[in-house]
């Protein structure tokens, strides 16, 4: 199989970096290597593409946000990765990191030089390095995977990012088509090393093509670059009733509001993301390469105020998806991005339970809901949890631990639908709503027992007001998360702690 590069290096560049801010970081290769042949390769492939080795790296500004920027260019010897290169990514990851920079990086390459062999090969290790402590200062990974990208670079700095990417129709995989074939005697089944197959399996974020690029990490970093510090000028204060965010405090029954969250027609994340949110990137799976439709996970930001969102996704074609154990990953995902980038975590809870299946057993659904719970209890971002309509068991809980919680008024919050509770407790689900008032579980009930801090009005119902109702969450949410982000943030966890521990009993 003959692979054909997609756009070059300097092309990328003059594609995604704004006009006249390219600078580059490269410093001229200095070794001559001792094999003649070799030699020869890297003097036809410098004059090929008037580069002085396969990878470029500089800095420029992207939408107005200054950005480190990496990328390979596959014309030069199949944008393989030798000792010179690898040390001019290094260089070019530790600046980035000194700098305080966010960084994109935009491979296209065949792996490891096999002109070098294994001395190029170990390069990989301190890529990885560089880029481990680029991330561990809470700077910003972005990658944009070009065709083809395989090999030791796929398998190092090409699969690490915070939001991953790659161009339509792009290789991407592990073990090159043609080692494979060499190797094998047969081909490569067709259909699984395509930038869209991996995105179906949960290991992308995005497919789009690199005339996309520069929008998308500008909404990225518009998120990511957000002030922490948010000024509260304009905003309601913290915790305020006034009629036009929270609810008065009333005694609809338990049975009606349940109802109502379960209309067709409810708004759910999605609407709230698209009507009160700004920035908006949709994030898809988990390293592993596991998808859950049940949980939609994104970056956005709700008026001044950036985050990461992760919650139950209502609005699919067939209805209330169960979420599984895949589905708690891509949630953990999310608790570790937004610990690792600095950012507020926002749950949202609707859902009608966890799935109730073999593979949903088989694939460790409890342990998942404990280590969501783990994980949140102690996540150091500060977070809020909004109860926006059904809460139904584990798959409610694994979402709920928060700095402040917040509910829709018909939301609700139960072990069991309140059919399942009646079935253990009188054999039959005919007296569903006698439990559910008994249970506790109306938003005005979880207000009083301390497990929700405020209930946002919906004036009657939000499915019939969806403008307004998202309107005034999103307002809500911003006004959260504002008062939050100037918490300090020792005094904040252990007043996270603490509320849990006073649930229902006495902290002494």
């Amino acid at each position: 199989m003959t692979v054909q590069a997609g756009l070059g290096s300097v092309s990328l560049i003059e594609a995604v970096v704004d006009p006249g801010s390219w600078r580059s970081w490269d410093e001229p290769v200095s070794s001559v290597p001792a094999d003649p042949a070799y030699r020869a390769d890297l003097a036809r492939a410098r004059e090929r593409t008037n580069l002085d080795e396969a990878v470029v790296t500089g800095e420029g500004t992207i939408g107005g946000h200054r950005v480190a920027v990496m990328t390979c260019e596959f014309a030069f010897l199949g944008g393989s990765i030798g000792v010179e290169a690898g040390e001019r990514l290094v260089r070019a990851v530790e600046r980035a990191t000194r700098e305080g920079l966010a960084l994109l990086a935009s491979p296209s390459s065949g792996g490891t030089r096999m002109q070098e062999g294994t001395l190029a090969f170990v390069q990989m290790v301190k890529v990885t390095a560089a880029i481990a402590d680029h991330r561990k200062a809470g700077l910003p990974y972005l990658v944009y995977l070009r065709h083809p990208t395989t090999g030791g670079v796929l398998a190092s700095w090409g699969s690490l990012g915070h939001v991953s990417a790659a161009e339509p129709g792009a290789l991407v995989g592990f073990l090159g088509p043609r080692v494979y074939e060499a190797i094998h005697g047969a081909p490569f089944p067709d259909g699984v090393q395509t930038a869209e197959n991996l995105f179906a399996h949960g290991l992308l974020d995005a497919v789009f093509p690199p005339s996309r690029l520069a929008e998308t990490v500008a909404r990225v970093l518009n998120v990511l670059h957000a002030p922490r510090e948010l000024p509260t000028a304009g905003l309601p204060v913290h915790g305020a009733s006034s009629g036009s965010v929270t609810a008065p405090v009333g005694s609809l029954p338990a049975a009606e509001s349940i109802g109502r969250s379960r209309r067709a027609d409810r708004p759910g994340v999605r609407a709230l993301l698209a009507r009160a949110a700004s920035d908006v990137t949709p994030l898809s799976g988990t390293a592993s390469g596991e998808r859950d439709l049940a949980l939609l996970l994104a970056l956005a930001r709700f008026g001044t105020a950036p985050c990461v969102v992760l919650g139950h996704d209502r609005d699919l074609p067939d209805g209330h998806p169960a979420l599984g154990p895949a589905g708690l990953r891509v949630a953990r995902r999310g608790m570790h991005l937004a610990a690792e980038l600095g950012l507020p975590l926002v749950t949202i809870i609707d859902t009608g339970g966890a799935a109730l299946s073999r593979e949903a057993e088989e694939g460790g659904l409890a342990g998942e809901i404990a280590r969501c719970l783990a994980d949140l209890v102690i996540l150091p971002s500060p977070t809020v949890c909004l109860l926006m309509g059904e809460g139904v068991g584990g798959g409610a809980l694994a979402l709920l631990p928060a700095d402040r919680v917040i509910a829709a008024r018909h939301a609700w919050l139960s072990p069991l639908p309140p059919e399942g509770a009646s079935a253990i407790l009188y054999r039959t689900t005919d007296r569903a709503a006698e439990i559910a008032q008994r249970q506790g579980v109306r938003s005005t009930d979880l207000l009083r027992n301390g497990v929700v801090d405020r209930i946002v009005a919906e004036l009657p119902d939000a499915a019939d007001e969806p403008e307004v109702f998202l309107a005034r969450m999103g307002a809500v949410l911003e006004e959260e998360l504002v008062a939050l982000a100037r918490r300090d943030p020792a005094e904040r966890i252990a007043a996270r702690r603490g509320r849990y521990r006073r649930i229902g009993g006495s902290a002494g």
